[in-house]
């Protein structure tokens, strides 16, 4: 009973930190100002917006029989899932270096909040333009609901799990973030937004396949579209490497701690 009430204890400390966290974040990052938090979802908006419009506008097509606007959309929502996920955390430590005097503070929270904001600004822009471009009938509604939640708790736990691995990682060397931006315009035409790996070779989607983030998208977009497209994907190896990172993230996590407190 006691060990119960300690560990209730615990996560009660565990949310209220969170949350006071977050809250502070949001302030800091977005103001008290004109729409405020509002930005939290608008940011994601404008640019998947903005890159549908500037496809639809140039009259690309993919060659299939999906939307473009319903195929822009799905991609690039994902991307930023992910990328703004490990994006934001880099320089967060050394942002709330302050903060983490205090006890209950671990530099894990603070990873942890800046990973939460991301995906709850991608999934409202995600929701909001689904639901808006169904209505205008620009888009048709998903297929299959529980694939499209699925594909992005994935790409959500892949985003976190990266975020973990490279704010950590930036308590180390400042060569991190200098890494990290490049890599993110060279994983970008890999993810599986401006394409679906049945569209390329065989010999490139066995390379293509190797990235985690790609599954998710075509399991996402299997969910949306249908038997309209073929997808190809393994959750279980998305998953596996989702574990790999998360775990090689904890542990770096944890020592980033240690040299903060050493400090």
């Amino acid at each position: 009973m006691t060990n119960n009430a300690s560990f209730l204890n615990a996560l009660t400390i565990q949310r209220r930190v969170l949350f006071a966290l977050l809250m502070r974040e949001v302030i800091t990052r977005f103001g008290r100002d004109n729409i405020g938090v509002m930005w939290i979802f608008i940011e994601p908006m404008i640019f998947t917006v903005g890159v549908a419009a500037l496809w639809t506008a140039a009259g690309l097509s993919h060659g299939s029989g999906i939307p473009i606007v319903a195929f822009a959309i799905t991609g690039y929502s994902s991307v930023l899932l992910w990328r703004n996920c490990a994006s934001r955390s880099i320089g967060a430590i050394h942002a709330n270096i302050n903060l983490l005097y205090h006890r209950n503070v671990r530099v894990v929270d603070v990873l942890l909040t800046r990973s939460i904001l991301e995906v709850a600004g991608a999934t409202m822009s995600f929701v909001i333009l689904s639901t808006l471009f169904i209505a205008l009938e620009w888009m048709s509604p998903p297929i299959d609901l529980l694939k499209v939640i699925s594909g992005w708790l994935m790409l959500a736990w892949f985003g976190t799990a990266l975020a973990l691995l490279v704010g950590a990682a930036t308590a180390y060397s400042e060569v991190v973030e200098k890494i990290w931006v490049p890599t993110t315009y060279l994983l970008f035409p890999l993810s599986g937004a401006p394409f679906m790996v049945d569209w390329l070779p065989v010999k490139l989607q066995q390379v293509v396949l190797l990235l985690p983030m790609v599954h998710g998208v075509e399991l996402l977009r299997e969910g949306y579209f249908g038997n309209t497209v073929r997808s190809h994907y393994d959750i279980g190896y998305m998953a596996f490497c989702c574990i790999v990172l998360t775990l090689a993230g904890l542990y770096l996590v944890r020592d980033a701690g240690r040299r903060v407190e050493a400090l």
